[in-house]
C-alpha cells in the first residue's frame, strides 16, 4: 500500500492525541497526518491529500462521515475505531475497503452489560431515588445467579457477555444467526428463538445491525418472554422496536436496561424516558479508558500489515 510517488505509506489519524500515541509504534516508511474527516481533504492535507492511503475515522462518527474521503485518490482503507459500522457505509466511496474495530470495546461493553443488568435486577436505580430521599427501604429482588440468560450474538461483545456470566451461576443459552457448536460449546440458531424464548428470564442484545437482525426483537419476540423478563441492550438500537418494547414496558410486565436506543441520540421528549421498568445509558459501552490501549494495538498492527503488504484485519466491506 506504500505510495510509489513519495515511497510512503501516508496514514491520517483522528487528532493529534492518536498521532502522539501511535507514533513511536510506526514502522520505516509509515507517516501520520492529522484529520478528522469532517474538514475538506485538500484543505486540511494539501497536496498530501493526493497520497493518504488509510484514514482512520474518529470513534464518535455521525452518519455520513465518509461524504468528504471521496477527495483522496490513493484512499484504500477505511478504518473505524467502533464495531458498529453500518452508519459508514453508505458514504463509503466505491472500490474503498473499510474496517471495524472488532475487539476494541469487547470487555467495556462486556462489563457495561452486566452493570445494566444488575442494576436493573437488583433495584440500583430505585434505591439511588430512595437514598436521595433519605428513605430505608428494603425490597427482595432478583438474582442473576440461577437465571435462564440467552445471549444473542457470538461474536466479539456477545462472546465476552457470555464469558463474564460464568461466574455468576446462570443457565446460559447462546444464539447466532445459524446453529453450531464452538469453543464454548453448543450455539442454536436465531429460527430456534420461538422455542427458546417462553424460559428465558435475561436476554442480552450483543448483535451487529444488518438485515437479518434489524426488528429481530419484535413485539412476537417479546410477547414470548415470561412475564418479568428483563432485555439488555448494548447491540444496536434498530435491533429493537422500540414501539414493541415500550408497550411491555408501559404494561409493567418486561424489564429494560438499554445503552443504545431506537432513535438515537434519544430525544428529550422521547416516551422511552419515562416508562417505567427501564433504565438507559448514553451508548456508552466502549468509552472507557480500556478503548485507547486496545486501539493503539489494533492500528499497529494494521500498519504493520499493510506496509507488509498482507491482508488487514477486520474488513467488513470490500
Amino acid at each position: 500500500m506504500t505510495d510509489q510517488t513519495t515511497g510512503q505509506l501516508l496514514i491520517t489519524l483522528p487528532d493529534a492525541d492518536w498521532q502522539e500515541a501511535l507514533a513511536p509504534h510506526l514502522p520505516a516508511g509509515v507517516r501520520s497526518l492529522v484529520w478528522d474527516v469532517d474538514s475538506d481533504p485538500r484543505e486540511a492535507l494539501g497536496d498530501d491529500a493526493d497520497h493518504v492511503a488509510y484514514v482512520v475515522v474518529p470513534y464518535a462518527h455521525p452518519a455520513g462521515a465518509l461524504e468528504t474521503v471521496g477527495g483522496l485518490p490513493a484512499l484504500q482503507l477505511v478504518q473505524a475505531l467502533s464495531a458498529g459500522y453500518d452508519n459508514l457505509v453508505e458514504s463509503l466511496p466505491e472500490g474503498v475497503r473499510l474496517a471495524n474495530g472488532a475487539g476494541i470495546h469487547d470487555a467495556s461493553t462486556s462489563e457495561l452489560a452486566l452493570a445494566l443488568a444488575l442494576a436493573s435486577l437488583r433495584g440500583l436505580d430505585d434505591a439511588v431515588r430512595d437514598a436521595q430521599q433519605g428513605r430505608w427501604r428494603t425490597v427482595q429482588r432478583p438474582s442473576l445467579a440461577d437465571r435462564r440468560v440467552l445471549v444473542l450474538g457470538t461474536g466479539g461483545i456477545g462472546g465476552a457477555i457470555a464469558d463474564r456470566l460464568g461466574p455468576f451461576e446462570v443457565d446460559l443459552v447462546r444464539v447466532a444467526t445459524t446453529a453450531r457448536s464452538d469453543e464454548r460449546g453448543p450455539v442454536h440458531g436465531i429460527d430456534e428463538l420461538p422455542t427458546l424464548l417462553p424460559s428465558v428470564e435475561v436476554v442480552f442484545i450483543g448483535l451487529p445491525l444488518n438485515d437479518t437482525t434489524r426488528g429481530l426483537v419484535d413485539a412476537a419476540f417479546l410477547a414470548a418472554l415470561p412475564d418479568g423478563a428483563l432485555v439488555v441492550n448494548v447491540g444496536r438500537g434498530p435491533i429493537v422496536d422500540t414501539d414493541a418494547l415500550l408497550a411491555e414496558l408501559r404494561s409493567e410486565r418486561l424489564y429494560a436496561a438499554l445503552d443504545v436506543t431506537d432513535p438515537e441520540p434519544l430525544p428529550a421528549d422521547h416516551p422511552l424516558w419515562a416508562a417505567p421498568n427501564v433504565l438507559i445509558s448514553p451508548h456508552v459501552g466502549g468509552h472507557t479508558t480500556a478503548m485507547r490501549p486496545r486501539a493503539l494495538r489494533l492500528l499497529r498492527t494494521q500498519v504493520e500489515r499493510l506496509v507488509a503488504g498482507q491482508e488487514p484485519l477486520n474488513v467488513v466491506v470490500g
